[in-house]
């Protein structure tokens, strides 16, 4: 009884350290791990979780077992999906060799390459819906995180298990990718500024998503765009110009002088309130959405009405959302670097 005992608890931890596992925190593991009994249980639940599309659920812990009907299984590219449980099944393929990793692989490299539009952008998910899903989405990072993996295929030695043929694509793919982040940087008035979160697939002009997102200048996704391109080598004269003008539109854009506190509230919902407050010491904010026109910072509630204070939204919103962030910051320490390096 006692060794029974001892074998259950022994796969009671066993199974707890898994559940507490998730895909992008498996990835700095050393090779050894993966060619060990835990990397390949939890890669089997990885592999579980698969879609038939090639593509994997956002929003959950893809190295826990699936356990429902695969067909109910839906996949998407929205909130980091998909992209860490490819590089986990390529450091899996690298470490065992097992055919199975690198048929799942391509299962979703296929997926993401038949899933970009011809005008370069990439939908929430594919196939896509008729609503807002559809349209090019930078929201949360969504088309720059394809990009990257893209851009690792191609060029990086872990990925040297994908045929040329597909390493050739991927690259294709990631330079479209770059011409339609181009295209889709907003003019105002004549002068470029930065990207909505969406755009429309085929015109490429800003488009609004949920009730409270609506068409605006992004000062989160943005930041993930520049990033992007001041990481490319040899940057053309058109990709120099895109960078220099986010940079100038962060500036301009920047708040100063306040700061969010969450101050407690016994009555709230969530026992706190969002509240914005003075300090004229505080490293400076951005909105996540801007006016096109006037440059001004919305808040928005789930009735679409844009309004100009964080205060004078539903507090369901109000504490359920990022309106305020520090996205950019780092990019005007890392753009000083860039403009060395590339501007002489």
């Amino acid at each position: 009884m006692k060794v029974k005992a001892l074998l259950l608890l022994s796969c009671a931890v066993f199974f707890a350290l898994v559940a507490k596992a998730d895909v992008r925190s498996l990835l700095k593991k050393p090779m050894a791990w993966f060619q060990g009994d835990e990397a390949k249980t939890l890669a089997a639940n990885v592999l579980s979780q698969q879609s038939s599309f090639g593509d994997w659920p956002k929003n959950g812990d893809t190295t826990l077992p699936y356990k429902g009907v695969a067909t109910d299984l839906h996949g998407t590219f929205d909130n980091g999906a998909t992209i860490n449980e490819m590089r986990f099944l390529a450091r899996m393929f690298e470490a065992t060799q097992d055919p199975k990793y690198r048929a799942a692989f391509f299962k979703a490299l296929d997926h993401i390459l038949a899933a970009q539009y011809p005008t370069g952008g990439w939908p929430q998910s594919f196939p896509p819906r008729q609503d807002y899903p559809r349209y090019i989405t930078f929201n949360d990072n969504t088309m720059v995180n394809l990009m990257e993996i893209l851009r690792e295929i191609a060029t990086q030695p872990l990925y040297d298990f994908v045929d040329k043929e597909r390493r050739a694509k991927a690259q294709i793919a990631f330079d479209s990718g770059i011409n339609c982040i181009l295209k889709c940087q907003i003019k105002v008035k004549g002068v470029l500024t930065v990207w909505c979160a969406q755009h429309d697939e085929k015109t490429l002009e800003p488009r609004s998503a949920r009730a409270f997102e609506l068409v605006s200048l992004s000062g989160s996704e943005s930041a993930g765009i520049t990033r992007l391109l001041m990481s490319l080598d040899q940057p053309s004269p058109e990709i120099q110009t895109a960078i220099a003008a986010a940079m100038a539109w962060f500036e301009k854009a920047k708040l100063t002088g306040i700061k969010i506190e969450k101050r407690d509230d016994k009555t709230a919902e969530k026992g706190y309130d969002s509240v914005v407050v003075p300090d004229p010491n505080t490293p400076p904010l951005w909105a996540r959405f801007y006016d096109i026109q006037t440059n001004e910072p919305f808040f928005v509630s789930r009735d679409g009405v844009p309004r100009k204070n964080l205060a004078d939204i539903s507090y369901e919103r109000r504490n359920g959302y990022a309106w305020y962030g520090n996205w950019p910051v780092k990019l005007f320490s890392d753009y000083e670097s860039w403009r060395k390096k590339w501007q002489q």
